[in-house]
């Protein structure tokens, strides 16, 4: 008997499917999807959270102090002449960052090497870099899921069935996190 499900793909295929459904499922919390491709999506996704609750309070916050460019109100850099060259103006601030531990860095490995990278571009300037931003899907699983299913023991995920479609017949299926 075989170990997962082929989709009628390849292997480098499948993995890209599988790797941004879950990444989708993680990002929005529900995925419409067939119902094949949702219980491998499943399998992925309820291993990831497993990961995340069982490191979610491995780390030590530590105290750091950075150099920061002091911004004006429009939040351009202010720059100050020195020796006839204008050079950008530096604070510095002191910052609590939480510091994983060993066991935790290797988790949130592990996580990575299944995550695509998503980024938040704004509805109102869409199309333009600027506004854009990097989501820490990382953080989430550790901060937001892990803490919510720490009293759970597995099936972090649900399988809602809604027919079948209307091209092939395949039966499809909403994909949503409990």
């Amino acid at each position: 008997m075989a170990k997962y499900r082929k989709l009628g793909r390849t292997s480098d295929q499948r993995k890209a499917l599988l790797r941004s459904q879950v990444t989708s499922l993680i990002y929005k919390g529900k995925i419409v999807t067939t119902q094949a491709r949702a219980k491998e999506v499943q399998k992925i996704v309820d291993g990831l959270i497993a990961l995340a609750v069982k490191e979610k309070d491995n780390y030590e916050t530590v105290k750091v102090s950075a150099k920061v460019p002091v911004k004006d109100k429009d939040g351009k850099r202010v720059k100050e002449v020195v020796d006839g060259k204008k050079v950008t103006k530096f604070e510095t601030v002191e910052k609590e960052i939480k510091k994983d531990l060993p066991s935790r860095l290797h988790a949130r490995r592990q996580i990575l090497k299944v995550l695509y990278p998503v980024t938040e571009v704004p509805g109102t300037l869409a199309g333009r870099k600027r506004g854009t931003k990097e989501v820490d899907l990382v953080a989430k699983l550790f901060d937001e899921y892990g803490v919510k299913y720490a009293s759970r023991n597995g099936g972090y995920t649900r399988i809602i069935k809604i027919g079948q479609r209307k091209g092939d017949g395949a039966m499809e299926v909403v994909l949503e996190l409990v």
